[in-house]
């Protein structure tokens, strides 16, 4: 791949225009002044109408990241939206037009990497014009943003193009050159280009649900970022059959601070299924999947990525099929603590032998219990059971009931023919040890 300066030769051109004039935005004053910057008012106008923005957005909240000089922020406010502007630096170009135009946006100085449902809130339109060539870390930056979205992100980027890829399809292969001084344009903040192919896929991973190439401008494509699928069209569509739904670690429970992932186990009667055929979804958040597969008899299991941005608590999780109705729902717990609970054995089964309290080596070293007090977020990966000091292998966990759960453990081979000490932890809680007898293979 190239990486010849001549193919950046405008943004040198841009560079030394900025450095003349001050502006990088245009303005249009009330008294009819106009403010010529770098960006044209046509060119600011066009790039922000490749996007399904109303011209009405009252009631609407609206943020504006790498707000520079606000042409985008004053627009949203125009139509009626309430807005925040973020920027890594205080433009003093920005809080003259903030007077200028009597505008009421909350402007903020903020790193990228700051950005978070917890500092700033919710928004139903998060604009991301500009910026992302301008992070060392872009992947990162667009789950920010996801995070941060109720509904559409609309992302602006600098693009890859054929001149720049000699023999590559940049509609199609997924790459990004990376800029380690001034290569690009003369400009040491812009770090990173992809190709077209390389953004749609970074938007689909940092967590949106559809994803849809608009427009590719001459410098850049414009990519609307929506984080709920679009309304069943064939509603009277068999829904399909919610089964399980677990971490990837088999547990039910999920840390916001993880890069965890959801995979859910469905019935279904159609055929064929693809990743774009699957809509999952938790909190009503979609996330297009990364992998489903066919387990056999009309059951198929599809992993996607935990919605970001989700309050800590429990989270209804459905999945869709086609243009379908969604499924049952069945719920994760997200950043809920296990509290204190009073947890007690209350049955200990040899699992072949169905013999009470003793466990049979020669017909298997698995045994089954049931425990009392479990609250519901427990799991195979928050609940530990000891036989003598050494851990068992938790092998079926049941799914969440009130009063008694089942769980089934394999015992270590180490564990000598004898009288033994079984017991249950579960974070901070133990329930009292009961003897167990183990008979000799």
């Amino acid at each position: 791949m190239s990486t010849d300066t001549d193919h950046f030769a405008y943004g040198k051109a841009w560079k030394n225009r900025f450095d003349q004039t001050g502006w990088w935005h245009s303005f249009e004053l009330p008294d009819g002044t106009l403010i010529e910057g770098v960006n044209s008012l046509d060119g600011l106008r066009n790039r922000i109408s490749q996007f399904p923005i109303p011209d009405d957005l009252t009631g609407k909240r609206v943020l504006d990241i790498g707000a520079w000089d606000g042409w985008f922020t004053f627009e949203m406010e125009r139509r009626g939206a309430d807005v925040m502007a973020v920027d890594c630096w205080d433009n003093p170009r920005f809080r003259s037009m903030r007077k200028v135009f009597g505008s009421k946006a909350d402007y903020r100085i903020l790193d990228m990497y700051d950005l978070t449902p917890d500092r700033i809130g919710y928004f139903d339109i998060v604009l991301f014009m500009g910026v992302l060539y301008h992070l060392k870390h872009p992947l990162l930056a667009l789950e920010r943003v996801c995070a941060l979205t109720k509904d559409l992100a609309a992302v602006d980027s600098f693009v890859l193009r054929e001149q720049d890829l000699p023999g590559v399809n940049s509609q199609q292969v997924p790459i990004m050159a990376f800029y380690e001084n001034d290569e690009f344009g003369g400009n040491t903040d812009n770090w990173v280009a992809p190709s077209v192919a390389c953004l749609l896929a970074f938007c689909r991973t940092a967590g949106f649900a559809r994803v849809e190439l608009r427009s590719v401008l001459e410098y850049g494509a414009c990519v609307a970022c929506h984080r709920k699928w679009d309304a069943p069209q064939n509603p009277g569509r068999p829904a399909p059959e919610l089964l399980s739904v677990l971490n990837t670690n088999f547990g039910i429970n999920f840390d916001s601070r993880r890069d965890d992932y959801v995979a859910c186990f469905f019935r279904t009667g159609e055929r064929d299924l693809k990743l774009d055929d699957i809509k999952p979804e938790a909190a009503g958040y979609g996330v297009r999947p990364i992998h489903i597969s066919e387990a056999g008899g009309g059951v198929w299991q599809a992993n996607f990525k935990l919605p970001l941005g989700l309050t800590a608590g429990w989270h209804d999780v459905r999945v869709r099929v086609r243009d379908g109705a969604p499924s049952n729902a069945n719920s994760i717990a997200l950043d809920v603590p296990i509290g204190d609970a009073q947890i007690e054995i209350s049955g200990v089964r040899d699992a072949a032998t169905w013999i009470a309290d003793r466990l049979d080596l020669s017909q298997g070293r698995f045994l089954c219990l049931w425990i009392t007090g479990l609250p519901r977020n427990a799991d195979r990966n928050n609940l530990r059971i000891f036989v003598d000091g050494h851990e068992a292998i938790i092998s079926y966990f049941a799914p969440n009931a009130e009063g008694i759960r089942q769980v089934n453990v394999e015992i270590p081979h180490k564990l000598p023919s004898g009288i033994a000490m079984l017991t249950v932890h579960l974070a901070h809680n133990a329930a009292s040890p009961i003897a167990i007898e183990i008979a000799g293979e």
